[in-house]
């Protein structure tokens, strides 16, 4: 089965065929003529024709930390729900927090005319990542960081941590903060940040003993917790840097003999589908992860759209950072 094949039983030419499958302009009956046709048949159009005829591959790379991950997950889930409406096929590459290979698969979406464009959800940016960015044929948006000189979507990590340290500081006058690796610039260095503000805004001076790094992980967490009561059991909150360390720092906490939220109170970032769970239920941070994948893919094919020969054209930059919501639940109640 061939084009030429649809064409003939179609009732066109192999021009009007193409022009279907490239979405250009064919008449309405045409058009359900030759759907017609490829439904019955089967037929499917060869991607290495297609891309000789174009010059794209109708493939986007999509480049991830990590696949086990609620937020990773629903940014996925929009990116590819944006991606399959538009008629691009999604190539999945999982890092597993893997800096180095991170760059290697760059490099290699951009090679070659692997893929038309990329979207890298971010966490951090070494002078190889950044050097390999300024390397790219292909458009780029980064998911989850702001980027200088690259389209990107990113979450107000600053000020919705800020916010909600705020709530805990209502009751709390000892407050504490596990927070991941500031390598990464969003979840690392903005959300510590912004635990610190809040706190030097209410006369707080938090002390060093105060302040640990966990994975983002639950046991992570609960180790992190365990450091905090040995060396500082004043602690009244605990502000955590994602809803998994808040999982696990509920979890020592209890098994500490302490109340969450009476002896100490707990916040999460996140809004994972377990913070409604977890008993006490999570304060946390809900982020429009879903949303912020859809909105990162659009932004790729609205480049793609503009995009000429690849290494040819310049993609205008486009940032957009989305809004978030405090979700007020029983650990800070």
């Amino acid at each position: 089965m061939d084009i030429k094949t649809v064409a003939d039983m179609a009732g066109v030419s192999q021009a009007t065929v193409s022009r279907y499958l490239n979405d250009g302009y064919v008449s309405a009956e045409k058009r359900k003529v030759i759907a017609r046709v490829i439904k019955e048949t089967g037929y499917i159009p060869s991607r290495q024709a297609k891309q000789l005829r174009t010059g794209k591959s109708g493939l986007v790379g999509i480049v991830i930390p990590k696949i086990n991950s609620a937020s990773v997950s629903r940014m996925v889930a929009g990116i590819t729900q944006v991606l399959n409406e538009s008629h691009y096929q999604p190539l999945l590459a999982n890092t597993n927090n893997n800096e180095n290979l991170e760059v290697d698969y760059l490099k290699i979406f951009s090679s070659n005319n692997n893929v038309d464009g990329i979207i890298l959800i971010g966490t951090i940016f070494t002078d190889a990542h950044m050097q390999a960015l300024r390397n790219l044929t292909v458009p780029i948006v980064v998911l989850g960081q702001e980027v200088e000189s690259v389209s990107c979507v990113y979450q107000d990590d600053y000020q919705a941590v800020r916010d909600i340290t705020e709530i805990a500081l209502r009751k709390a006058r000892h407050p504490a903060f596990i927070g991941v690796t500031e390598k990464d610039v969003s979840a690392g260095q903005s959300r510590h940040r912004a635990f610190l503000d809040a706190c030097a805004d209410v006369g707080l001076e938090v002390p060093d003993q105060a302040q640990v790094t966990s994975e983002f992980k639950v046991e992570g967490g609960y180790l992190a917790c365990e450091q905090l009561l040995d060396h500082y059991p004043a602690a009244d909150a605990i502000v955590c840097a994602s809803d998994d360390i808040a999982f696990g720092a509920i979890t020592c906490l209890h098994e500490y003999g302490l109340h969450v939220p009476k002896d100490v109170q707990v916040t999460g970032v996140g809004d994972s589908e377990f913070s409604l769970v977890v008993q006490p239920t999570l304060t946390t941070i809900h982020y429009p992860y879903l949303t912020s994948g859809a909105e990162a893919a659009r932004m790729l094919v609205e480049a793609l759209k503009d995009d000429g020969p690849k290494g040819q054209t310049t993609p205008q930059v486009e940032k957009k950072r989305m809004s978030y919501e405090l979700m007020v639940r029983s650990s800070t109640s």
